[in-house]
């Protein structure tokens, strides 16, 4: 069965939640979740129905889509803080609705009810109850309700998974099982993943904020009975679910089957990164089996000495290497992990391309692998140093004794110094910590013409200058500021900065009130992230694609 695709809406009035369901049948959900947290409150009524009651009633009557009717409890995450009578006497009360409401329409149940684990273990009464609710004898295959049993930690992964895991599992009343707790680390979603393919019934595995986004998108893969997406972003009822417009139309979820291979971007942050748009573009235009993703993995700013996002990085990506059901072909790499990469490839003994050993920083990754998942052969690139290169060498007319400033000391930077000075170029590495871009030029000079490469300050005198610092990126550390010293800025020298978000950054700004040309981000993005898809894919994207996405977003 194909997983289905569920929009929750939180309900704040029937006529606005039904409008939200209807929109949801049109942007191809399969069903929707009404979430009545804040729409009942619990209170007891004198006889018959409470008003909160016959508009719950009304909802699952009216609802354009099978539905999904889910009180959650405040004790995990929810809105509800009323007593659990109330609500499971509502539960059984939406169950067993085969009569008509006040107005003559017929009740029909909702198509699934949610209730969590904990207070289906809370008292032998709630369990008759809720039993009741899914057993009832009047119920028909067509108006037939059945139990998510349900487990949720915004917190983090439950310490006591596997006991709750097995107590849902015990439960023969539940239908579908739901796990969904918040991801501290891309391993995480790995551990969801997991228990969708061992799962012994229909299930639900989500990983919330940031981190678990790859649960959300690979669902479809490991055989997950729905995934959430939201109407809108600010629709969105848990931390990290993407709109129903990003699954269907940036991540292509349709197409994604159990064979489908998995690329991604490895960084923090991801926010403003334009990989996840191109390449899926790229992927969807020649038909690949095939979907890229963000995959966050924290570092610092302090570039490649950090050992903590050497640890971060070690810590992960291997496991997306080796993990078999995955599907991991490969990833873009940017910062922090440039350098780390390399270092990382060095001590599992990848395959790293002399360019990127030369430089000591990669930004590519590919897993060839064998007919059995096994991977095969690993292999580490730079794509960045070719990019720069060809962006640079029509505006200059020639790198060969052209003098470069190169801004930064990251992974970048180093691509940057060691592909203009391989290729002819005098450069000068610029960085706010001196000690690091001495460091940078030090470590560059072994495998260049002497002299090839210095570190110092901006002098007086240069063609090209090239920005390889976050500064000025949109959501960055600094996205107001410029690298240099504006008086640094020269008339006539080419400025060219690797932030691509916003295209027109203060430096380049900067730079044509000073009379220089510009070359903006964007260039090399594109330059470099073609390069990468025909390593990933074996062919190139179309002719123009990714300029004309990459452009459009930015």
């Amino acid at each position: 069965m194909p997983t289905l695709v569920c929009v929750p809406i939180m309900v704040e009035a029937v006529e606005g939640a039904l409008r939200d369901a209807a929109a949801a049948k049109v942007a191809g959900a399969d069903l929707v979740e009404f979430r009545i947290d804040h729409l009942f409150a619990g209170e007891p009524s004198g006889a018959g129905d409470s008003r909160e009651t016959r508009d719950v009633l009304r909802l699952a009557a009216e609802s354009p889509l099978p539905c999904v009717v889910t009180c959650r409890s405040a004790r995990e995450g929810g809105e509800y803080d009323g007593p659990d009578d109330a609500r499971v006497a509502l539960y059984e009360r939406l169950g067993t609705a085969f009569g008509r409401l006040p107005d003559g329409t017929p009740e029909h149940p909702p198509r699934y009810l949610d209730a969590e684990l904990s207070t289906w273990e809370r008292s032998a009464n709630i369990r008759q109850k809720l039993r009741l609710a899914v057993e009832h004898p009047e119920q028909i295959r067509d108006l037939r309700t059945s139990l998510i049993l349900s487990v949720h930690d915004l917190a983090g992964r439950p310490t006591d998974l596997s006991r709750r895991l097995a107590a849902m599992r015990a439960v023969e009343a539940a239908r579908v099982l739901k796990v969904a707790f918040r991801c501290r680390s891309i391993r995480d979603n790995l551990e969801l993943l997991d228990l969708l393919a061992e799962r012994d019934r229909p299930m639900i595995a989500l990983g919330m904020g940031e981190f678990g986004l790859l649960s959300r998108v690979l669902a479809p893969k490991f055989g997950g009975f729905l995934t959430f997406a939201s109407l809108r972003p600010e629709a969105a009822t848990a931390p990290g679910q993407p709109t129903i417009h990003e699954l269907f139309g940036l991540y292509r979820f349709r197409t994604i089957t159990a064979s489908t291979q998995v690329l991604g971007v490895v960084g923090y942050p991801l926010g403003h990164s334009l990989s996840p748009m191109v390449h899926n573009a790229g992927l969807g235009a020649i038909g690949a089996d095939a979907v890229y993703v963000p995959l966050p993995i924290v570092g610092d700013d302090s570039g490649g000495g950090s050992e903590a996002g050497y640890a971060s990085l070690k810590a992960t990506l291997p496991e997306l290497v080796e993990h078999r059901s995955l599907g991991f072909r490969g990833a873009s790499v940017t910062i922090p992990h440039k350098e780390n990469l390399v270092r990382l490839a060095r001590e599992q003994g990848w395959a790293i391309e002399p360019e990127a050993d030369a430089i000591g920083a990669g930004n590519t990754i590919v897993v060839d692998r064998d007919a059995s998942g096994r991977p095969e052969r690993v292999t580490i690139a730079n794509t960045d140093a070719p990019a720069i290169a060809v962006a640079l060498e029509p505006v200059l007319g020639s790198l060969g004794g052209a003098r470069v400033v190169v801004v930064g000391a990251g992974g970048t930077a180093r691509a940057a110094a060691w592909g203009l000075a391989s290729r002819g170029a005098l450069v000068t590495v610029h960085a706010r910590r001196a000690e690091r871009a001495a460091a940078l030029a030090e470590s560059l000079a072994g495998s260049l013409d002497s002299g090839a490469v210095c570190a110092g300050p901006v002098p007086e005198e240069y063609d090209a200058l090239v920005n390889c610092t976050p500064v000025g990126l949109h959501g960055g550390p600094a996205p107001d500021a410029v690298p240099v010293a504006v008086g640094a800025l020269r008339p006539g020298a080419v400025v060219m900065d690797a932030v691509y978000r916003p295209i027109e950054t203060p430096l380049l700004r900067a730079a044509r009130e000073k009379g220089s040309r510009t070359i903006d981000g964007m260039t090399m993005f594109v330059l470099q992230a073609e390069d990468q898809f025909r390593r990933f894919t074996g062919t190139p994207p179309p002719a123009c694609l990714f300029e004309r996405v990459a452009r459009d977003a930015g």
